[in-house]
């Protein structure tokens, strides 16, 4: 079955099932040009509501994937399609396995070298018919980027998944795509670390909870101030849902 893509407050979403993501991950390398898959929680939902280089980004990217329990229970409130809710650790090992049994390659961008080296040899270990073609730490200079750069487009990987210390996060894919090689490009902050141990993934009690962002309050107290853009996300709902009756 195709991904189906709604309009959520105005952003898109794409309703991507399990069972399909071999199936459009092999439709995305078949496009010749450069993909971008993001993931987006309800703070980035409300991001890319405003005009400006985010939501040309999310309205650009070709999936469009949600993270919180509170964007799949606002599609179910607003009677669109529910789509499915995507945990960027195992929607990455999913696409990473598919790209090893059809022995296609990857690149990894992002984190210290370390690390990088250390997940390297983690995800070889783990998908034996992948084609490691490169990687480069995150956290370097300017002056070093279009070299960088060069080297992707003349690794042309079918995967390259970017991680930590790489300025823009996710729009550093939007903002070369001009330059990229053709391929999937995909972000996730914590992705290298967590292959390389240096991190923990999320737990999977506060996920199926909708409690990811806990731990992110305790490092810093301030982020329990961002119930506000909860409450306004809530009535955003409330307001497409009078609307749409």
């Amino acid at each position: 079955m195709a991904c189906e893509r709604i309009d959520f407050l105005g952003v898109p979403l794409d309703v991507l099932k399990e069972e399909d993501i071999e199936s459009e991950i092999l439709s995305l390398l078949n496009k010749n040009k450069p993909v971008q898959i993001i993931f987006l929680s309800t703070w980035d939902i409300l991001k890319a509501r405003k005009n400006g280089e985010f939501r040309d980004m999310v309205t650009s990217s070709s999936l469009c994937l949600p993270v919180s329990k509170s964007i799949i229970k606002g599609a179910a409130f607003l009677k669109r399609t529910v789509p499915v809710r995507h945990y960027p650790f195992e929607t990455i090992i999913s696409i990473l396995n598919v790209i090893n049994s059809h022995s296609k390659s990857l690149y990894m961008l992002g984190a210290t070298k370390k690390s990088l080296a250390i997940a390297e040899d983690n995800v070889k270990s783990t998908f034996k018919d992948l084609k490691f073609v490169g990687r480069y730490n995150g956290y370097y200079k300017a002056s070093m980027e279009s070299s960088i750069i060069s080297a992707i487009v003349k690794a042309s990987p079918s995967l390259l998944i970017l991680g930590n210390g790489i300025k823009g996060g996710a729009r550093w894919i939007y903002r070369n795509k001009s330059k990229l090689s053709n391929g999937i490009y995909i972000y996730d902050c914590n992705i290298i670390d967590i292959f390389s141990n240096y991190k923990k993934k999320t737990s999977a009690f506060l996920l199926k909870h909708g409690l990811e962002y806990l731990p992110k309050v305790f490092v810093n107290p301030l982020r329990i101030f961002t119930i506000f853009k909860y409450f306004w996300f809530k009535i955003l709902l409330l307001f497409y849902r009078i609307r749409n009756k």
